[in-house]
C-alpha cells in the first residue's frame, strides 16, 4: 500500500462502496455528502487525484466521477479477508435452503448453485468433490418393478449413487434385502475399482445371482471411470442485469463460456487449504472474464475430499456479502456430506419400511 494513508484508504473504500451500489461513476461531492468523514470536498477531490495517480482509481470521461480499478478491488478484498468481516446472517438463510436437502451428489450440487445465485444475485458455479475415490458404505437392492430393482450405493462421502437394473423376476423384497447385505459386508470399505476388481471372486460364491452381480460391475465401473466434477450452475443470466454486461457481443461470449463445463471447471476450481480465493478482472486470466470478479471457496466430505463453491460477478460485486455467503455454505456442505456418511444404516432402515 505504497502512498496509501488511513485516510486515502477511507476514501477509496467509500467509492468502492458507493460504485458497488450504483455503478456510477462517483464524484468528491458524493462521497462528501453521503459519508461522513469530516472532510472538504476539495480536500476529497485532491485525494482521488492522489489515488487516480496510485493507480487505483480511473476516470472514464474527464468530466466524470472515478471508478475503482482492478488495483483498487484487490486491496479492498485483501483488507476484507484480512479483518475477516463476514455478515453472521448468511448463515441461516443458506441454512434454510436446505432444511429440506436431497440426497443425490448431482441434485445437491444444482442445487447449492441455484441457491448460491439466489442469495447472491450473480452467476454461481458448484463443482462436486473430486480426489480419491469414495469407499463404498452399503450397497441396497430395492425392488421397484416386476423384474427390476434399484440398486443404491451409499459411500464414505456421504454421496449417493442409485441405477436400475434388471433381476429375476421370482426375487422377492426378502431375497433382495439378504443379497443386499451379503454385498455390503463383502463390498463394504471397498473403492469403486476395488468393488469392480471383486465382482468375478462374488460371481464364483453367489452364481446364481450372476446377473444382478454383471449389472452392478458395470454401474461400478461406470462410477470409477467418471472422475470428472459435476458441474452445477445457477443464474447464467444474472450477469446480463449489469450494465457492464450490457454489449450483446460480451454477453454472448459470456453465456457461451458458461455453456462450456470442462472450462468453467478448470477456471472455477480451487485447490489446497486456501479458505477463498478471490480474482479480479485481468486477475481472472480469461478474456470473457476482464469486467469479471471470481471468488471461491472450498468444502470438505467427510472422507475429506475437496469440492469448489464459486461465484462470478462484476468486479463491484458485494465482496463482504459474496464472502459470508460462500462460507456458509461451505460449512452446510461439508456438514450434509458429513452427516449423511455417518448414518449409512439410516437410509437401508428407511427404504426397507416403504
Amino acid at each position: 500500500m505504497s502512498g496509501m494513508d488511513e485516510r486515502k484508504f477511507r476514501i477509496l473504500q467509500a467509492i468502492i462502496d458507493d460504485y458497488i451500489l450504483t455503478a456510477v461513476p462517483v464524484g468528491s461531492r458524493t462521497i462528501s455528502k453521503k459519508y461522513e468523514m469530516g472532510l472538504s470536498s476539495a480536500t476529497i477531490r485532491n485525494e482521488m487525484s492522489d489515488l487516480e495517480e496510485l493507480g487505483y482509481l480511473d476516470q472514464p470521461h474527464v468530466s466524470a466521477g472515478r471508478i475503482p480499478s482492478a488495483k483498487a478491488y484487490r486491496l479492498y478484498v485483501d483488507q476484507l479477508l484480512q479483518s475477516g468481516k463476514l455478515q453472521s446472517g448468511s448463515t441461516q438463510a443458506v441454512q434454510s435452503y436446505f432444511d429440506s436437502r436431497t440426497r443425490q451428489m448431482e441434485e445437491v450440487v444444482d442445487q447449492a448453485a441455484r441457491v448460491l445465485s439466489s442469495l447472491t444475485k450473480y452467476t454461481a458455479v458448484v463443482l462436486s468433490p473430486t480426489g480419491s475415490q469414495p469407499r463404498i458404505q452399503t450397497i441396497q437392492l430395492v425392488s421397484v418393478s416386476h423384474g427390476h430393482a434399484l440398486v443404491v450405493i451409499v459411500t464414505d462421502s456421504g454421496i449417493v449413487r442409485d441405477t436400475v437394473i434388471p433381476v429375476p423376476p421370482q426375487l422377492d423384497h426378502d431375497t433382495l434385502y439378504a443379497i443386499s447385505r451379503m454385498l455390503t459386508e463383502s463390498l463394504h470399505g471397498c473403492t469403486l475399482t476395488e468393488a469392480v476388481q471383486r465382482i468375478p471372486l462374488l460371481t464364483e460364491r453367489m452364481g446364481e445371482n450372476e446377473t444382478i452381480l454383471t449389472h452392478l460391475g458395470d454401474f461400478l465401473s461406470e462410477g470409477s471411470a467418471n472422475r470428472k466434477p459435476h458441474v452445477g450452475v445457477g443464474g447464467a443470466s444474472n450477469m446480463l442485469s449489469y450494465p457492464e454486461y450490457s454489449d450483446m457481443d460480451k454477453a454472448r461470449s459470456f453465456l457461451s463460456l458458461l455453456e462450456t463445463r470442462d472450462k468453467l471447471a478448470s477456471i472455477v476450481q480451487q485447490q489446497g487449504d486456501v479458505a477463498f480465493t478471490v480474482r479480479i478482472g485481468p486477475e481472472t486470466g480469461v478474456p470473457e472474464m476482464s469486467d469479471c470478479s471470481i471468488v471461491t471457496a472450498t468444502y470438505s466430505t467427510h472422507s475429506g475430499r475437496q469440492g469448489t463453491i464459486g461465484v462470478i460477478g462484476p468486479t463491484r460485486m458485494q465482496y463482504s456479502r459474496v464472502l459470508s455467503i460462500l462460507s456458509s455454505m461451505g460449512q452446510q456442505l461439508s456438514a450434509l456430506f458429513s452427516q449423511d456418511a455417518e448414518t449409512p444404516g439410516d437410509n437401508t432402515k428407511r427404504s426397507d419400511s416403504e
